[in-house]
């Protein structure tokens, strides 16, 4: 990338991306979004051009600082005055003047970055400012500080002192922006140079303005206390320079459902809903209806659910009536339950004997036990008691108990503590 004259490129290059930057930022500066993303904030192109020069100056200063820093001093302004304007030092900067995923930047690169080589070859003398040259006078993405849109019109208030200080001037330094003031709170006006509504003025001078809020209720006023009102806020009158509120659901003002209520608020009022009990209210509660909802009845002053249940008959076997707030409905009697629409008798199974649940594994192991005991027995009695033949005797009805009880302990135990 040798320096080569680029006179005659430079005009049609100027002409064409100012074309095409001139295209909403969106259509050059953003990728398409994946679907079914949520939007994202659009940098302005002005200000993706302003962080490419920052990070522009900061490699130049970096190229500098690596490269050159003691040593041989007249050696080091020898090989500076080769490497300040070089080509290689124009590439280490550009190698890093974007961020891997600073996609808005490469894209910027990638378009003015025969601009970038022109300025480095050939205009760094007479426009030592890269901001002005590139972003303002060649691409006509910037505007001078105080200023906006296309022709680069002064914000209200003037360049000095957008808004006069006290607000955001919406497209300030960029070819965008309606120049209108987003004033700071407390502060109105085209060029925020008056106190807000709710504000008033503390202290003013030629360069100056504090505004102080107002008592709650006031929209306009001379001081902070209550009776300093000139104005009220909606849902306040103003009476002897105080703000009174105004009970809405007393006046023609307040639109509130057929089964709802007023309620008056400060400043305002709020809609509820009457009680189940009402059909139309003056209030909460059963005791303020109007008249009473199917189900309820007056007694007194208030409207108290209907018992059904005293004259309702349910029309099923076996159902009974059972009363609920405003109805009634037909359940199951006790000792029923429902089955296709139909109230049937629950089945209690009866409990079950100690040997209900045995397997037939289990009656084989067990009737061999009673045959081993019986065995056992006889050869006892044959022995004539005698201690050998006992302990024998007793061993065996012991071991063939606890193989028993080892394949089968879990529904023993079981069924001892059921009482089987």
């Amino acid at each position: 990338m040798a320096p080569q004259p680029l006179w005659g490129l430079v005009p049609s290059l100027l002409w064409g991306l100012s074309l095409f930057l001139s295209l909403p930022g969106s259509v050059w500066l953003q990728p398409s979004p994946p679907p079914h993303s949520s939007p994202r904030a659009e940098p302005h192109p002005c200000h993706t051009c302003r962080a490419l020069v920052d990070s522009f100056n900061k490699g130049l200063e970096r190229t500098i600082r690596d490269n050159f820093g003691g040593g041989n001093t007249a050696w080091e302004e020898e090989k500076l005055s080769k490497y300040k304007d070089s080509e290689t030092r124009l590439v280490e900067v550009l190698e890093d003047v974007c961020s891997k995923s600073d996609f808005e930047c490469h894209r910027l690169l990638e378009l003015s970055e025969e601009l970038v080589e022109a300025w480095w070859f050939h205009k760094q003398q007479e426009a030592p400012d890269l901001f002005q040259w590139l972003c303002s006078d060649s691409l006509k993405l910037c505007c001078p500080s105080g200023t906006f849109g296309p022709s680069c019109l002064p914000c209200p208030g003037g360049t000095e002192r957008p808004c006069g200080g006290y607000g955001q001037c919406e497209g300030e330094g960029t070819r965008g922006g309606s120049g209108h003031c987003d004033c700071q709170v407390g502060y109105g006006g085209e060029a925020c140079g008056q106190c807000g509504l709710g504000y008033f003025e503390a202290e003013r001078n030629s360069s100056h303005l504090v505004c102080s809020a107002c008592f709650g209720p006031c929209a306009r006023c001379t001081g902070p206390e209550e009776s300093h009102c000139l104005q009220c806020k909606k849902g306040w009158a103003l009476h002897h320079l105080k703000c009174v509120d105004i009970d809405e659901c007393g006046t023609e003002e307040a639109t509130c459902g057929a089964n709802q209520f007023c309620v008056n608020t400060e400043g305002s009022y709020e809609c509820r809903d009457c009680a189940k009990a009402c059909l139309g209210c003056m209030g909460a509660g059963p005791g303020r209806c109007k008249k009473c909802s199917r189900g309820y009845q007056q007694v007194g002053s208030k409207c108290l659910d209907v018992d059904e249940c005293e004259t309702v008959v349910c029309p099923g076997d076996n159902e009974q009536c059972e009363n609920t707030d405003g109805s009634y409905r037909c359940v199951c009697a006790e000792g029923y339950r429902q089955e296709e629409g139909v109230c049937v008798k629950e089945q209690i199974p009866e409990p079950a004997g100690f040997f209900a649940e045995m397997t037939e594994d289990e009656l084989v192991v067990l009737q061999q036990m009673f045959f081993g005991v019986i065995i056992c027995a006889l050869a006892t009695l044959a022995a004539k008691g005698d201690l050998v033949f006992t302990a024998i005797f007793i061993g065996a009805v012991a071991a063939m108990t606890g193989y028993w009880l080892s394949e089968r302990s879990d529904r023993v135990l079981e069924g001892f503590i059921k009482g089987r």
